[in-house]
């Protein structure tokens, strides 16, 4: 058996890389056209992830025991958390972004802390530019994450959505290509 061909079985499908390529483009349109709908869609998916994630960790603690207490709590927290987005929909439209600009905005001063204190030990004039501008940034972020979540989050995500799904669709038939080129190659190989 060849590198190539256990190196091809092992590859993600250039497909399944346009699927996803075209899922985030029409994705990133929906959240940058009707962010309001689509951040209330993608919560309530959200909200299934976790209430199926939730029960099926719980059931997994059969199968495998180890560490049986941490699956059992990270269970039954995704089990709540996906119940109760499913039954306040809207609330959880509100409050799901909001805790997600809260916990970057607390990740922005931690992260530019840590660069000052870098840039005091020595680490250069850069580290402590970096590092006030994080904080700065995670200051304006706490100061309205009702306002940047709902407003706009969607729009910043709908962007890198956008940007991502283009990028992995012209990926996946750059796979295409140089794997049917690969593979042309290999059959040039095996008839010389």
């Amino acid at each position: 058996m060849d590198s190539s061909a256990t190196t091809q079985s092992v590859s993600i499908p250039w497909w399944l890389v346009l699927l996803e390529g075209i899922a985030a483009v029409i994705i990133g349109l929906f959240l940058l056209t009707a962010p309001g709908i689509t951040l209330l869609f993608l919560v309530q998916v959200a909200g299934f992830f976790w209430l199926f994630g939730g029960v099926l960790r719980v059931v997994s603690i059969f199968v495998d025991s180890s560490l049986w207490g941490w699956k059992l709590v990270g269970g039954i927290i995704g089990i709540l958390a996906g119940i109760v987005v499913l039954q306040h929909p809207i609330w959880s439209t509100l409050l799901v972004p909001t805790i997600y600009v809260i916990i970057l905005g607390i990740q922005g001063i931690i992260v530019g802390g840590t660069s000052l204190v870098l840039a005091f030990r020595g680490g250069g004039w850069g580290a402590g530019l970096l590092g006030i501008v994080s904080i700065v940034f995670g200051v304006i972020l706490l100061l309205n994450p009702v306002f940047i979540g709902i407003a706009i989050l969607p729009f910043v995500l709908g962007a890198f959505a956008l940007i991502g799904g283009i990028a992995a669709i012209i990926g996946a038939f750059v796979l295409r290509s140089s794997r049917g080129s690969s593979v042309e190659q290999a059959g040039d190989v095996r008839t010389a």
